[in-house]
């Protein structure tokens, strides 16, 4: 049996119990009309949703949760653009003043410290000691500045030769920074022999000697590679050693 007809058949006995129901009433009857409980019926169609109820009342704040652990570190992000330059800080406080430096030697300040020792004569030596001049030093700290100047020269005919010139402090040639010195070199083909008489000047500074007494030569020999030749000083002239002290030279 197919499902309209069920539903046929149930609203026709439906029909007959509700008429006689009413006939029942009409006869002013106490007892029940014949009708019995039909079929249940067919459930009705869904109805729409109702529309949306109103928000509740907040409720309380619940208590908090317990801490994550800790995440892995993220990737690091690109290097942002440069900043504009800022501007200037404030100035520092001015520093502690320095401890102070070590008294220094005395020096003679009414005049500078010097020494000229000079002679006319002619001094046909061709190695040796041609002159001293001692001075008097006043500091260790101190540099000594020496010129000689005289008339020099080499001879040596139909050959080369050269001659050399040097000063000396307490018998040693200077070692700081080096030797004050002067050559004279002459290459003379011709049998005659050259005579080359000419005033000269050598001169230079000597660092770390000591004060006192310091005794300032002169002497003349042989230069590198080359051998013993006729050497000549102070030919018609006057000569001279010229001493001064200085201040210590600049680093």
């Amino acid at each position: 049996m197919t499902s309209s007809l069920k539903f046929i058949l149930m609203l026709s006995a439906s029909a007959l119990c509700l008429t006689a129901t009413i006939e029942s009433l009409e006869n002013d009857q106490n007892e029940r009309g014949g009708c019995g409980l039909g079929f249940p019926g067919v459930p009705g169609t869904p109805g729409h949703n109702g529309l949306p109820g109103r928000d509740g009342m907040r409720g309380e704040r619940g208590e908090a949760g317990v801490r994550g652990e800790k995440g892995d570190r993220g990737i690091s992000g690109k290097v942002g653009p440069k900043g504009e330059r800022g501007s200037n800080g404030v100035t520092g406080r001015t520093g502690r003043k320095g401890d102070r430096g070590e008294k220094g030697e005395r020096m003679n300040s009414q005049s500078v410290n010097w020494r000229q020792c000079a002679w006319k004569r002619e001094d046909d030596i061709d190695s040796g000691l041609i002159q001293e001049c001692p001075f008097k030093k006043q500091s260790s700290n101190t540099a000594l500045k020496v010129a000689y100047a005289a008339n020099m020269r080499v001879n040596c005919p139909g050959t080369s030769c050269c001659g050399r010139w040097y000063i000396t402090f307490n018998g040693s040639e200077c070692s700081s920074p080096l030797p004050i010195d002067g050559v004279l070199y002459v290459n003379d083909p011709s049998s005659n022999g050259l005579n080359p008489l000419r005033h000269r000047q050598i001169e230079g500074f000597c660092d770390n000697l000591p004060a006192g007494i310091v005794k300032v030569a002169v002497h003349v020999g042989n230069c590198h590679e080359y051998g013993s030749s006729d050497r000549y000083s102070g030919w018609n002239s006057v000569s001279r050693i010229m001493i001064e002290e200085y201040p210590e030279s600049q680093k």
